[in-house]
């Protein structure tokens, strides 16, 4: 059997599309030694593609790090066969506030980390993480005058969604955020920390990092802000988190609340829709209102606009010997496409 995909992406989202069928998306995560993860990624990616189930899945000798979609009829059995694991029974999984196709393809990757953390150092104990929150608490320790609240997500998801009052560290990078928050942090050690992020595995390390460091009261929200949105959906709680909740599929959101708290990166209105710049050769990943995705054709300046109208051998002999990795406005700092404002 093939263990990957051998398909065109535009030819899987096609299929996709055209499927009608109920899709439940989910997340999970498990710091867990894996001794074999190569044999491990192999034996899922059998069971899962079997189930129909798409996703992208990182896997390390440190654990699994998985966000995937599969038909709601499968849902059964796919968790009957996650507990066939003992590293897996009672662990949290995280449902999606909006279900969707979130996924168009199944990808399970073996990496040396399931969280890129840039951390070298044999007497880290990740394992040794903060105190896990629920909704009602984190809510109310939120409102205490000594508590200062982290964002431990990158700035291009807190910029269309967060907590009130948190800090919102500008970065790129997980890697990048871990120091510069310990840093900046210096005076608190003996005050309450509470973070978040999207599902909670950068915060079970994150947490476990400033604890390293020194840091004596920490918090995490359990579940991070998935969880989150859902139990005060759930349970009547008022959320006080604001906006949407950026998630790495094909949805790129999940809408938290109704509050439009970002701007459009070309006209400066209020927006908070990321898409990608439709000219392939350059795949911005940017915020553009509704006006500005017309009048550009969803690109993120007149030149990659241009390129879209070229004929598509031209575009691809463009495009040869460029690694097309993903690019992401930097808050002002991307001058190819400010310059044209």
């Amino acid at each position: 059997m093939q263990l990957y995909n051998r398909v065109d992406k535009k030819v899987l989202k096609e299929r996709l599309a055209k499927l009608d069928e109920e899709f439940t998306t989910i997340s999970f995560y498990k710091y867990h030694k894996i001794h074999q993860p190569e044999q491990f990624r192999d034996e899922l990616y059998r069971a899962w593609f079997a189930m129909g189930v798409f996703g992208r899945i990182y896997i390390a000798y440190e654990g699994i790090n998985a966000q995937l979609a599969l038909p709601t009829r499968n849902l059964e059995v796919f968790n009957a066969y996650l507990d066939t694991f003992t590293m897996f029974k009672g662990m949290r999984r995280n449902f999606a506030v909006e279900d969707g196709k979130s996924f168009f393809k199944l990808k399970i990757q073996v990496r040396d980390k399931i969280v890129a953390d840039g951390i070298d150092d044999p007497t880290f104990d990740a394992g040794n993480c903060g105190v896990h929150l629920d909704a009602k608490r984190w809510n109310e320790l939120m409102d205490h005058p000594e508590v200062t609240l982290v964002d431990f997500r990158n700035h291009y998801e807190s910029e269309v969604g967060h907590f009130t009052n948190a800090i919102l560290p500008d970065v790129d990078t997980f890697r990048e955020q871990l120091p510069k928050v310990a840093e900046e942090l210096q005076d608190k050690k003996d005050k309450p920390i509470l973070m978040y992020c999207t599902g909670g595995i950068r915060c079970e390390k994150a947490s476990a990092y400033m604890k390293h460091h020194g840091f004596n009261e920490v918090y995490q929200l359990e579940g991070g802000i998935i969880k989150y949105a859902r139990d005060c959906k759930e349970k009547g709680i008022e959320p006080k988190f604001i906006g949407k909740n950026f998630v790495f599929d094909e949805r790129l959101h999940e809408t938290i609340t109704d509050d439009v708290i970002a701007h459009c990166h070309q006209c400066g209105e209020p927006a908070d829709t990321h898409i990608n710049c439709a000219n392939e050769a350059c795949h911005l990943l940017f915020i553009q209102c509704e006006k500005c995705a017309e009048k550009y054709e969803k690109c993120c300046t007149p030149a990659c606009q241009e390129i879209i109208h070229l004929p598509l051998e031209t575009q691809k002999e463009l495009r040869k010997g460029k690694k097309n990795k993903q690019m992401i406005f930097k808050k002002g700092r991307a001058e190819h496409l400010i310059n044209h404002l």
